[in-house]
């Protein structure tokens, strides 16, 4: 662990100790460090920049609220990301009782599909078409992998979390989540093998 590193978790667990004697001005410490990262990390999981944001900022409360209960020997950013790993576990839950109304489904008020109302997106100059739909179909390509093997995966490659680390917030053992990550991969492979010749 480099010097830096230690430095940085040393100073999230003095403000994890004064947030827990009431200096509730450790948690935009704490924000300001972590909040940016966290917030790619739950637009990776959860495929959606609102529900990221909203889960971003549970995530935070539930860190205010819970301070107390920290340990002081665990580095608070695999808690954190614990934290927000099971919101991420509660959105698809309620995802899946509560299912999105298709883009293509008419609204009965207008006669209007919903797509019609949704803003364009228009890609910069810069931003080749190819590109953009070979990022967009990887990009599907997580999103469809189980959720016990995207998340590990999204921990691994995006936030460069170690296999150790990735355990202790799925609260299983470096080897399964090794597994899991290599299960991804395949997974991954094989439809991405698949899309990527039509696209």
């Amino acid at each position: 662990m480099s010097d830096e590193t230690e430095q940085l978790n040393e100073r999230d667990r003095d403000d994890m100790l004064r947030l827990a004697t009431g200096h509730g001005a450790a948690l935009n410490e704490l924000m300001e460090r972590h909040a940016g990262k966290l917030f790619n990390y739950l637009v990776r999981c959860l495929q959606n920049e609102e529900d990221a944001a909203d889960a971003a900022q549970e995530a935070f409360v539930r860190v205010y609220r819970n301070c107390a209960k920290f340990d002081v020997s665990q580095k608070f950013s695999t808690w954190l990301y614990a934290v927000a790993t099971n919101l991420v576990k509660d959105r698809y839950r309620h995802r899946s009782r509560h299912p999105h109304v298709s883009l293509d489904a008419e609204n009965e008020a207008t006669g209007e599909e919903f797509r019609e109302r949704l803003p364009e997106h228009n890609p910069t100059p810069s931003e080749s078409l190819l590109s953009a739909e070979r990022v967009e179909t990887i990009r599907n390509a997580v999103a469809q992998l189980p959720e016990e093997l995207r998340v590990p995966l999204i921990l691994s490659e995006f936030e460069e979390l170690s296999h150790a680390e990735i355990g202790e917030i799925l609260k299983c053992t470096a080897k399964a989540v090794e597994t899991r990550i290599y299960r991804a991969r395949q997974q991954l492979r094989t439809s991405l093998a698949i899309l990527l010749e039509s696209v």
